[in-house]
């Protein structure tokens, strides 16, 4: 199988609680739909995730309706604003250049949209592991033991300290 994604649950720490691979064909929402499926019934008190912007659609309703829990989207302020269309020669309203200099503003510059750095972060924790680094393995099963081994790796070395 040429092609793999990581798809990661991951605790309000940063810890990885499942992880799945699968092909890069599969949206993904769907290997998001995957993951929570199969960290439904590991993980009983589980009832909110926080979610990127870009599982926002569908994958949403269907983790509403299927699953029960509740979502919090971590999203860009200015995030799909590709600005507006207005009349040369119209006069803009002040509160309405003021909104989109709100708007525009963070286009320019580095913004920090909270929950997001944590499973950042947790990419990077395994980015430390040679073996994770380039996808090697013929099973994609071995690859998600091999990020397994490396959380407890981890969590292990801050327990030593």
């Amino acid at each position: 199988m040429k092609g793999r994604k990581r798809h990661l649950l991951v605790d309000t720490q940063g810890l990885v609680l499942k992880v799945k691979v699968l092909p890069a064909n599969l949206t993904d929402a769907q290997g998001g739909q995957v993951v929570l499926q199969a960290a439904r019934a590991a993980f009983k008190r589980l009832t909110h995730l926080f979610i990127d912007g870009g599982y926002k659609r569908q994958f949403e309703d269907w983790v509403k309706e299927t699953l029960g829990w509740t979502l919090q989207v971590m999203q860009r302020p200015d995030a799909n604003f590709r600005g507006i269309w207005w009349p040369e020669g119209v006069p803009m309203p002040p509160d309405l250049i003021e909104e989109l200099g709100k708007k525009t503003r963070g286009r320019r510059s580095f913004v920090v949209i909270p929950r997001r750095w944590v499973v950042e972060r947790t990419f990077a924790w395994l980015s430390f592991n040679r073996r994770l680094n380039r996808d090697y393995e013929l099973l994609p099963e071995t690859t998600e033991t091999f990020i397994y081994v490396a959380m407890i790796r981890l969590m292990a070395r801050r327990l030593a300290s």
